[in-house]
């Protein structure tokens, strides 16, 4: 493992399915051309991976060129970083106990009691170094999965709570990607939800650098403010993520707002995010959306049409395929059992 590895941590807040795959992706787009970046999943649930688990219920399973089947996120890394990625960089609680349960049946940890820290933790950092070390990684992008104040993913939290004791706050930073709500009838940003989902990351020890705000508008001054000053970070450090046509304007947005810049500064290091190409191809997915030359209707059939992302794969090699062709195609998903 290099000695200067860099590493970015992103959390979620307030509700689930916000979008902490995209926005992971679009952060490592930003250091791709800088640096080698690997990007890493980590998922509470006991499953081995989640080759098993109904797509209705996590999301489609991305199947990897090494045949692992891996949480859907993949799919996000892979398209957005064109990279092939390991399903050993998708490390579940299930894997991990799994080997801890191997090695005391093994006596690898000479009659020892076996406990969640710093049994657990230990094999979770163990095997994140093994990814950034095999990798020859310049910096990690650390995805935990699900919700801050899940009783899944609270090891993986506290793991990378003592990552930043070992390697140093200089070569770590927290990226937390919150909920900020306009219930209807209100029409009024609120930022509570967000200000008790960073307190409750507070209390395990992690305190975001970062703070990128999922909302359907830009936050409004009083809002930024509110949770910069409950939230104990600098305004200019309170990131709009807001919804848009195509995922591939997120980078962008990103680069705009300065991401690239908060982040090097904090980890002392130098990036200059090459933007121009995914401009090119947001671009062309905008014009063939708003002005299509052409348009063409496509059924995908499936058992699992009950949730989108059960084929987001497909989705989105639909949208490179019409941005190649400069036309845009419709899908619509059709339950296999209703034909």
């Amino acid at each position: 493992m290099k000695k200067n590895l860099k590493i970015l941590v992103i959390t979620g807040g307030v509700i689930s399915g916000i979008g902490k795959g995209v926005t992971s992706a679009s952060i490592a787009r930003l250091f791709r051309y800088d640096f080698r970046v690997t990007p890493i999943k980590c998922d509470g649930y006991l499953n081995t991976d989640p080759g098993t688990i109904n797509p209705v219920e996590h999301g489609e399973v991305f199947v990897l060129d090494d045949g692992g089947e891996v949480d859907m996120d993949f799919g996000h890394y892979e398209r957005f970083l064109n990279l092939n990625a390991k399903s050993s960089w998708n490390i579940t609680m299930g894997k991990i106990y799994k080997k801890i349960l191997e090695n005391e049946r093994k006596g690898k940890y000479l009659g020892r009691t076996v406990q969640l820290i710093p049994h657990v933790t230990d094999e979770i950092k163990s095997t994140i170094f093994q990814i950034a070390s095999s990798e020859n990684s310049d910096m990690l992008i650390i995805e935990i999965g699900g919700t801050v104040g899940d009783m899944e993913n609270i090891l993986f939290i506290e793991t990378v709570r003592q990552i930043r004791q070992e390697i140093g706050s200089g070569n770590i930073s927290f990226i937390h990607l919150t909920y900020v709500p306009s219930p209807a009838g209100i029409n009024e940003q609120k930022s509570k939800p967000t200000q008790q989902s960073v307190k409750t990351l507070n209390k395990a020890g992690i305190f975001p650098d970062l703070i990128i705000a999922r909302s359907s508008q830009v936050l409004t001054d009083q809002i930024r403010k509110k949770v910069a000053m409950f939230c104990n970070v600098e305004s200019t450090s309170i990131i709009d993520n807001v919804d848009v046509s195509t995922i591939y304007e997120i980078p962008i947005s990103f680069y705009k707002q300065g991401v690239h810049k908060i982040l090097s500064a904090k980890l002392n290091i130098k990036v200059d995010p090459k933007i121009e190409e995914l401009s090119k191809l947001v671009g062309v997915i905008k014009s063939n959306f708003f002005a299509p030359k052409k348009i063409i209707n496509i059924a995908v059939c499936g058992k699992y049409a009950e949730l989108d992302d059960s084929y987001a794969s497909i989705r989105e090699s639909l949208v490179h395929v019409a941005a190649n062709l400069d036309l845009l195609i419709k899908s619509t998903i059709i339950d296999s059992n209703d034909l």
